[in-house]
């Protein structure tokens, strides 16, 4: 697919490369990149391997830029990524994707964006912020969910949040990398190593890269926040583990001198005159009876109940 940038983004069945003038934006499958690459003149021999790429990044080149990008889905952030290269110079921008994910965001540009004043670096800009403009959202629910589970745990409601809080942590985690590698690529754009942008232009990368930094941040603070649920947890379940020892003290302390009076008592020797008293049944159970009481009233005059 071949797009000029105008007022927004017109096909175009074929690219006229000796027209400087208009910028163009074309999205490549790996074998058309193989078959055309020759015909955008970037003075690069780029093989394109996508299942290679692992991250977004941007290397400069003569007289090119080129970079790969490695896209998490923010609705699943533990599946795979998406992932697709691109390269670019003063002309224009291609990208190289099998996934069909390029072609999806362009749609969204062509659809909502109309510019006043068309360029080549409002476009890239356009096109970095479809790819984070659900992460707010998406950040600000995870937010939500992790106060929900905070609040359960203080009114001791929730069941072991581990596993859960667990998995947001590493997504927050997979977030805050991929944030990091943005902010590099933005940084290099807003660079303009080779002048392929108007200075006056490289504001909109800056713009960028203040959003993502805020992104970045968030995710960061929430990576905290879900460490503290997860050490809260712990707290309570230490506590709750701590009152049932205390009780178990508790009981085990009442009952001691009872068992002592049991064996005692138990050991049945001849000349233990006490065997023979009438009321030495009832006495011994008024005793034990007294001694419970007593202790009850001790642990929790202690506060130890």
């Amino acid at each position: 697919m071949y797009y000029y940038i105008k007022n927004t983004l017109e096909k175009a069945k074929k690219l006229d490369f000796k027209c400087k003038n208009d910028k163009f934006v074309a999205v490549l499958t790996s074998a058309e990149w193989l078959e055309n690459r020759n015909k955008f003149d970037m003075g690069i021999e780029m093989d394109i391997d996508l299942s290679a790429v692992h991250s977004t990044k941007a290397e400069v080149n003569y007289d090119s830029l080129t970079g790969t990008f490695s896209v998490p889905d923010i609705e699943n952030i533990s599946a795979p990524n998406t992932n697709f290269a691109f390269a670019l110079d003063e002309k224009g921008i291609v990208f190289i994707d099998d996934s069909g994910f390029v072609n999806k965001l362009i749609n969204n540009i062509i659809s909502t964006k109309r510019w006043i004043m068309p360029s080549l670096e409002r476009f890239i800009f356009d096109f970095l912020e479809q790819i984070v403009t659900k992460d707010q959202i998406a950040l600000e629910n995870l937010d939500k969910e992790l106060d929900t589970i905070e609040s359960n745990i203080l009114e001791g409601e929730e069941k072991d949040p581990s596993l859960r809080v667990s998995r947001i942590r590493s997504d927050l985690r997979d977030l805050r990398v991929h944030y990091e590698q943005l902010l590099e690529l933005s940084q290099e754009l807003e660079e303009n190593e080779n002048d392929f942008f108007k200075e006056e232009n490289t504001r909109y990368f800056h713009l960028f890269t203040q959003r993502v930094s805020r992104l970045h941040d968030f995710t960061a603070s929430l990576r905290e926040y879900s460490i503290q649920i997860r050490d809260l947890y712990q707290s309570k379940l230490d506590i709750k583990q701590n009152r049932i020892m205390a009780l178990l003290t508790v009981i085990t302390s009442i009952f001691m001198p009872l068992t002592l009076i049991a064996g005692w008592y138990g050991m049945n020797f001849k000349y233990m005159p006490e065997l023979e008293y009438r009321s030495a049944y009832p006495i011994v159970i008024a005793v034990s009876i007294l001694i419970v009481i007593i202790s009850l009233i001790f642990f929790k005059k202690k506060k130890w109940l």
